[in-house]
């Protein structure tokens, strides 16, 4: 009876790990395998494919590249420090402050936006911006200024874009962090004579640091490797690298170019990543916990 069992559960296991197996095998693994082996081709003087490193070697010898790609992990870097700042009010609120028969409600709508395609809600800031945007319309008419003003296309408005679309990957983990905090230890603090700033940078940030870093990886991730909010916000000057790797494949059509600056990226945002967890001291098991 109980081989029948373990037979059965076997069966259903590879049943269920199957199709994901394939999906990651065939959609992840294998396309990421040929992209590396590309990133190793170039062609020498005679128009031949052989193997090198000149692909990767291009990525220092040209100063646009990597200090595109420094621009762009600082500012990936500036908008997770942004995104903390506004999630952890929003993330404390819900978490310690409202009622909690409200908390679900409150949550589900930091939800609702991302229910919207990301192209959706980059369009309804740029209409919201523009010159000819409901910004500049109703500035004008309440007589605030003369002549509109162009809000796009500048790095504090792509640096805006970029926090509100990372928001809610910085919101979930806090909230879940912050749930678990015990109310009676910032009463305590109250009782003893602690300030506000007090129980903030010793009690809350201390125990919400592994959300911090979870939530800090994760936007910082998805910010280095956004194409879309850049390109419409920042304008022709944004000079993001998600746009250099997108010039060599599409626009040059420089395939083993673009696959090493893709590997490229993949490498130095896990360094600091890397850089960020040791200064943090945090593990990687506890942040994905």
């Amino acid at each position: 009876m109980k081989t029948e069992i373990k037979k059965q559960f076997r069966w259903g296991l590879l049943f269920f790990l199957t199709p994901v197996l394939l999906w990651l095998i065939l959609l992840i693994v294998l396309p990421q395998i040929d992209l590396f082996v590309m990133s190793f081709r170039s062609e020498n003087d005679a128009g031949e494919m052989v193997w090198s490193i000149t692909n990767y070697l291009n990525f220092f010898h040209e100063p646009i590249y990597w200090l595109t790609f420094v621009r762009t992990a600082t500012y990936s870097i500036l908008v997770a420090f942004f995104t903390f700042v506004i999630a952890l009010p929003v993330a404390f609120y819900i978490t310690k402050v409202v009622k909690p028969r409200f908390q679900g409600s409150l949550t589900l709508l930091l939800l609702l936006p991302f229910w919207v395609s990301e192209m959706v809600r980059v369009y309804g800031w740029m209409i919201l911006l523009r010159e000819s945007g409901v910004i500049n319309h109703f500035l004008l008419k309440l007589g605030l200024m003369t002549e509109p003003i162009e809000m796009l296309y500048r790095d504090s408005t792509m640096i805006l874009g970029l926090v509100y679309t990372s928001m809610l990957f910085m919101v979930v983990p806090l909230i879940s962090v912050l749930d678990s905090l015990d109310d009676s230890l910032i009463e305590a603090a109250y009782d003893l004579g602690a300030n506000m700033w007090s129980i903030l940078f010793k009690i809350i940030i201390p125990h919400a640091t592994p959300g911090i870093v979870s939530g800090s990886i994760v936007v910082f991730m998805l910010t280095l490797g956004n194409y879309l909010t850049p390109n419409l916000m920042g304008g022709k000057n944004s000079l993001w690298f998600t746009e250099q790797i997108y010039n060599q494949f599409i626009a040059s059509f420089n395939w083993n170019q673009g696959s090493a600056f893709g590997f490229l990226l993949l490498f130095l945002s896990s360094l600091v990543i890397w850089i960020g967890l040791k200064l943090s001291r945090q593990t990687l098991s506890k942040v994905v916990q």
